[in-house]
């Protein structure tokens, strides 16, 4: 059940939006029965469909075609200090396993060396989510560039219901990610593991002095339709914040529908678009929740929440806010962002 969620007015107004672009009525909505609308009728095998069942019918959200997932690879990504120091308990693994279940999430997504030492313990209490690649940050100068860590088969004897890995979209290094993790999400297909894609932007050119389009809609929108492509089953994407990247940097192929009736400069519409890119929803969208700024956390990540459920997204993978304070508050936080999805009052735009 769906606790009373505290709304702000920034997220009352977010609930009175009405969205002329996309329409709602085109898009393949999350539900109950996602897993049978959208995924039995495409080429996934029994195993990969049961997988997918593991991860949409786990936790608080389980049956309701959404997701929460507790993500920490941020000890690789953002070095374990910076990521830890807030909250070192959780410099051990198990607490964070314990915060996901606890917290009700659908899945807990983190690294090889944690799922390692404690697997046989929590293998069959929640599924795991197990990130193959990732961009380490104690070479130097730093590169930015993700480089597998593990093997899908690895993944595949921790009990893991799906793998995950990032790509850089537009870095010097994507060409080579795009072959590399096609290549995995194939073996793990055959392996009857589900698929997540982390489709992050990344180019120093892709941001300028006055606007930052790594989380330009269009551009995070083509990041999610190539994820999809490659055999992603659920896309994971920053949310936008604005749009017009390809005019701005002058690059790529555009159609002035795009930014005229496909969008706009609303959040929810800058979302939708994201959403459509994900050939229409038949492919989850899950926003990730952004870093921990302190007090305001809570109604930031209610807010998202509220943007990625009208829009025709499917859910949060939140981290840093839940893990960068104390258990009892990660666990509510978690907890408010579910209810976000629970409450039946909060419809597509």
């Amino acid at each position: 059940m769906a606790a009373q969620l505290q709304l702000t007015a920034d997220h009352e107004a977010l609930l009175q939006h009405q969205c002329r672009t996309i329409p709602k009525e085109q898009l393949h909505q999350p539900g109950p029965d996602f897993i049978d609308r959208s995924f039995v009728p495409s080429s996934r095998s029994a195993q990969v469909i049961r997988s997918l069942g593991q991860l949409y019918n786990h936790g608080r959200l389980g049956g309701t075609g959404y997701l929460s997932i507790l993500p920490v690879d941020q000890g690789i990504e953002h070095t374990a200090g910076s990521s830890f120091g807030p909250n070192p308990m959780y410099f051990d693994p198990e607490n964070i396993i314990k915060l996901a279940v606890e917290g009700g999430c659908n899945a807990v997504a983190t690294t090889f060396g944690t799922f390692g030492t404690v697997a046989r313990k929590y293998a069959h209490r929640i599924p795991f989510l197990v990130k193959i690649n990732h961009n380490e940050l104690l070479t130097y100068p730093n590169k930015f560039d993700q480089i597998m860590f593990g093997s899908v088969e690895e993944a595949w004897n921790l009990g893991a219901a799906a793998v995950g890995a990032t790509i850089y979209f537009g870095s010097e290094e994507s060409g080579r990610q795009i072959q590399e993790v096609s290549a995995a999400f194939e073996r793990a297909h055959e392996l009857g593991l589900a698929t997540v894609l982390w489709c992050y932007t990344r180019n120093n050119a892709f941001k300028t002095a006055d606007k930052d389009y790594h989380v330009a809609a269009d551009l995070t929108g083509q990041a999610n339709h190539l994820g999809v492509t490659i055999g992603a089953d659920i896309i994971k994407q920053k949310l936008p914040e604005n749009n017009g990247g390809f005019t701005a940097l002058k690059f790529g192929k555009i159609h002035k529908a795009m930014y005229e009736q496909l969008s706009s400069d609303h959040p929810i519409d800058l979302t939708r678009y994201q959403v459509a890119n994900c050939y229409m929803g038949r492919i989850g969208l899950i926003n990730s929740g952004g870093e921990s700024l302190g007090a305001g956390d809570r109604d930031a990540a209610i807010k998202t929440a509220i943007i990625n459920k009208r829009a025709g997204g499917q859910g949060l993978i939140s981290g840093r806010k839940a893990f960068q304070r104390p258990f009892a508050e990660g666990v509510e936080l978690l907890h408010a962002i579910q209810d976000v999805y629970l409450d039946d009052s909060i419809t597509l735009a």
